[in-house]
């Protein structure tokens, strides 16, 4: 005699529950994969352009690729992206902030709310196993394979919740919906305006340097260099890359006071955006500018740190090592 079957709806309901998460989970990993395929593809025509460049060039394109260089880079990426949404190291007028954003937005490495997020993570996660870039998976991880790698970092980070402050503005989630078709209309200007040097030149080949001026800050920048700050990870100090990288390669100094507008706390550390911050602070465009005060530097030091646990070693009495503290 067999048994009637039992009809369970709250089994039903799990079913089509479990069902729906799994249908979540693969459209996850296809879009994860498709960018992945679209950041490759990106690398390497813009990487294309490069080697091209030399028999497209003329002197018109040369000065486009500057401009739009300094626009998207030096105001986009390191003052905007970086300095003002992702440290809050200064504030804006609001008109300015969203004009150097868009800027940022044509330097193809993503729209504000991604980079921003990336970046905080890394701060948060800096040089352990929850960094989305760190040398410690390898120097090309770091440097650009990171990128192609989508599924691994939504494990690395989980859910993105560290943007609330932009995603609430109906203008960067505007950008991040509508980023790939701003980059089309760029380069569409700019085949239309000058032809194929012009396209070459101001995408292909801007691009291109500007990844791997972004790149070798995070590769670079946590293997060689010079560490003056008691910082808890393997950020460094590095000159060529400072002098190169719009001021960001002085990375050692960031890690230590990332709520700095100025990267280059020496005289001699050129750092160019720091520059135009004072000048947009002189001229009443931007306020509540943050850098280390004196007494943060003292704390930071390493030869702080290392005279102090020095004078532990000759100091054994309880009693003098918490006067000291």
């Amino acid at each position: 005699m067999s048994a009637e079957p039992v009809y369970n709806p709250k089994s039903v309901v799990e079913l089509q529950q479990h069902t729906k998460n799994d249908q979540l989970v693969l459209q996850k990993i296809i879009s994860d994969y498709f960018r992945d395929a679209v950041n490759l593809g990106a690398i390497i025509v813009e990487h294309i352009g490069l080697l091209v460049a030399p028999f497209y060039f003329t002197w018109d394109a040369f000065w486009v690729f500057w401009i739009l260089a300094f626009l998207t880079n030096y105001l986009g990426i390191s003052l905007c992206y970086h300095k003002n949404l992702s440290h809050k190291s200064f504030k804006l007028t609001k008109s300015l902030e969203y004009l150097f954003a868009y800027f940022g937005l044509h330097a193809a490495q993503g729209d504000p709310v991604s980079w921003v997020s990336t970046h905080r993570y890394h701060h948060q996660f800096t040089d352990s196993d929850r960094d989305p870039h760190s040398p410690i998976e390898g120097f090309w991880f770091s440097h650009i394979t990171w990128l192609f790698q989508h599924t691994h970092l939504r494990k690395k980070g989980g859910k993105r919740n560290n943007v609330v402050d932009l995603e609430k503005q109906a203008y960067y989630r505007f950008l991040r919906r509508t980023y790939p078709l701003h980059i089309v209309g760029l380069a569409l200007v700019l085949y239309i305006g000058g032809g194929l040097p012009h396209l070459i030149w101001g995408m292909g080949v801007r691009t291109a340097l500007s990844h791997h001026a972004t790149f070798v800050v995070n590769s670079l920048c946590h293997t060689w260099g010079r560490k003056p700050w008691n910082t808890k990870d393997l950020s460094k100090n590095n000159s060529v890359v400072g002098l190169l990288g719009h001021g960001e390669g002085w990375h050692n100094n960031h890690h230590a006071f990332e709520f700095s507008a100025r990267l280059g706390l020496e005289w001699w550390q050129l750092d160019v955006p720091w520059y135009i911050i004072e000048l947009l602070e002189y001229l009443g465009f931007a306020t509540d500018v943050k850098v280390p005060t004196e007494i943060q530097k003292y704390r930071m030091s390493c030869k702080t740190y290392n005279k102090f646990h020095q004078n532990e070693k000759d100091f054994e009495n309880p009693w003098i090592r918490a006067f000291i503290w």
